[in-house]
């Protein structure tokens, strides 16, 4: 009786155990059967659990794969193959008695194997029927006549043979049939035309027009270098009386500037005098010769003078008065104003200094920066206009002086001059203002779209669309690009025909493939892309299970 509650606790204890294993396996087991029932599609269709079907195979040929259902080559219907790694068993087939040659991977049919099993994607293998090899190659041309110029491997296009047969993965070769016409030049290409959509290629076509470019460009307002002068004085002496203070002054041609007194002057006055007096005193003499020395050393006296920037109408004021005047005048030689004074009044200046410098701001410089690529477009005697950030809603007129020969190494642009008309004198020396010039080409030029272009820096390449999916490329040679996008063609294409605008990569890389391979295969000895040897047509034997290719 002593051991009672032991035994009583022991057993307990058991029962518990028991009862607690039999609720986990419960538990276990149940949860195992929802799991199934989450990756089974369900008895019947149209329900939530059905699997997704992400392709469809050919029962005969596995490598003949499509997104819809349908038919495939042979007229069989293709079988769904399921997110879940399965594909709708070929029942039909199966009770026909086909042998299964290989089982293969519904989406890499390089890989092969000689029993069931799952492909390293996880989804399960697919049978590959003998009846599906012993398919009948085509090794003469179709019923409308086109010729097989070679065979290639479906997964490799590198793998090349003369002969129909296997490619290395055990799949059969294609054949690549010859086109006639024009898509017999070398790199034609022709493409399906739903892949031409999925590959979303567009076309232009060329195009004869009108080319023009709009130059847009920064300038700076400078001065009329033609307009530029210098007042200086031809003797020495002293400024007894400046006409003309202060920087920025406007003078006129003829008017005074300054009065200087020199030495020089003074006894050229008087040697001017005494000429006269003897003019006179000898015009009554006997001996003509006398008064024709006398006229001559008058004349003389004058011009030195004048020589002297002293006008006229003080040399006349001289001979009607007698008087020697101790200052003479200078007036101005050109009409402008005034930029720089280098005389104060008083001042003794030297023969030949430079006094004011003086400019015509009646017509202006403008000197704009354009890009060498532009440079072409420019052209001296152009229209072009300008507008200025202070001046809003006024456009001045001008046109193209002068392109300058030589370009700016930091900024890659070249200088170009400018001259425009300044009335009112609004246009300033050192403002900035923005340029246009519209130029235009001569003639309509063949052009086509800027991007239908393939620039390999050595040449330039367009596709020629053909029809029916047939692309050819062709060498072009451009000349310079108009505005909206296009491109002159100096040669190599005509008006009419269409080039393709887009996804030319993609047939660049198609073409130069195909091209290569036509190459090879005219060169005798040659072995096939793909293999060590030249190709005998011999089938390739057959791949190792499981072999990954």
């Amino acid at each position: 009786m002593k051991n009672s509650p032991r035994r009583y606790l022991l057993g307990g204890i058991f029962i518990s155990i028991l009862v607690i294993t039999a609720v986990l396996g419960g538990l276990y087991l149940y949860g195992y059967r929802l799991m199934i029932h989450a990756v089974t599609p369900a008895s019947t269709p149209g329900t939530s659990l059905e699997k997704k079907i992400i392709c469809w195979v050919s029962p005969k040929d596995s490598n003949y794969i499509r997104q819809e259902p349908g038919k495939d080559s042979h007229g069989l219907d293709l079988v769904p193959v399921y997110a879940g790694g399965e594909a709708a068993p070929p029942a039909a087939a199966s009770k026909e008695g086909r042998k299964i040659k290989y089982w293969v991977s519904p989406m890499d049919p390089g890989y092969v194997s000689d029993k069931p099993g799952k492909a390293p994607c996880g989804m399960d293998l697919v049978p590959v029927y003998e009846d599906a090899a012993s398919v009948p190659t085509p090794t003469a041309a179709p019923k409308e006549g086109r010729k097989i110029k070679y065979w290639v491997s479906p997964m490799d296009p590198g793998y090349v043979s003369d002969k129909p047969g296997k490619a290395p993965c055990g799949m059969e070769l294609v054949p690549v049939y010859e086109e006639t016409g024009e898509a017999a030049a070398p790199g034609t290409i022709a493409v399906d035309p739903n892949t031409l959509q999925s590959m979303g290629v567009r076309t232009a076509k060329v195009e004869t027009r009108e080319l023009s470019r709009t130059i847009r460009a920064v300038g700076r307002v400078t001065y009329d270098e033609h307009r530029l002068a210098t007042v200086t004085t031809k003797v020495t002496g002293w400024v007894d009386r400046l006409y003309t203070r202060v920087t920025g002054d406007p003078i006129r041609k003829g008017k005074p500037l300054l009065s200087i007194y020199s030495p020089e002057l003074v006894s050229t006055q008087k040697e001017y005098l005494l000429a006269l007096n003897n003019l006179k005193n000898l015009q009554k003499s006997s001996f003509p010769e006398l008064g024709e020395s006398a006229q001559r050393l008058l004349a003389a006296s004058r011009q030195r003078l004048e020589y002297w920037d002293i006008s006229p109408a003080q040399v006349d004021a001289l001979e009607k008065t007698g008087h020697v005047k101790k200052d003479l005048t200078l007036t101005s030689p050109v009409n402008g104003i005034v930029i720089k004074r280098m005389v104060t009044q008083g001042q003794m200046v030297q023969a030949g200094a430079p006094l004011l410098e003086v400019v015509d701001l009646s017509t202006v410089w403008v000197e704009a920066d354009i890009y060498e690529y532009e440079l072409p477009w420019i052209k001296a005697g152009q229209q072009a206009a300008m507008t200025l950030t202070y001046l809003p809603g006024e456009t001045f007129t001008g046109k193209v002086l002068y392109i300058y020969p030589m370009l700016s190494g930091t900024t890659r642009t070249a200088k170009v001059r400018l001259a425009f008309a300044n009335p009112g004198s609004k246009l300033k020396p050192e403002m900035f203002a923005q340029v246009v010039i519209k130029s235009p080409l001569a003639q309509a030029a063949v052009a086509i779209p800027t991007e239908a272009v393939l620039d390999s820096g050595e040449k330039q390449i367009v596709f020629i669309a053909l029809g029916k999916g047939r692309f050819e490329p062709k060498e072009v040679k451009l000349g310079i690009e108009g505005e909206d996008g296009w491109r002159q063609v100096v040669s190599g294409l005509k008006g009419g025909e269409e080039v393709v605008t887009s996804a030319q990569f993609l047939l660049d890389s198609e073409s130069r493939i195909r091209e290569a391979i036509a190459k090879m295969l005219k060169t005798p000895g040659t072995a096939a892309p793909g293999s060590m040897a030249p190709t005998t047509g011999k089938e390739v034997p057959a791949m190792p299970p499981g072999h990954k290719h």
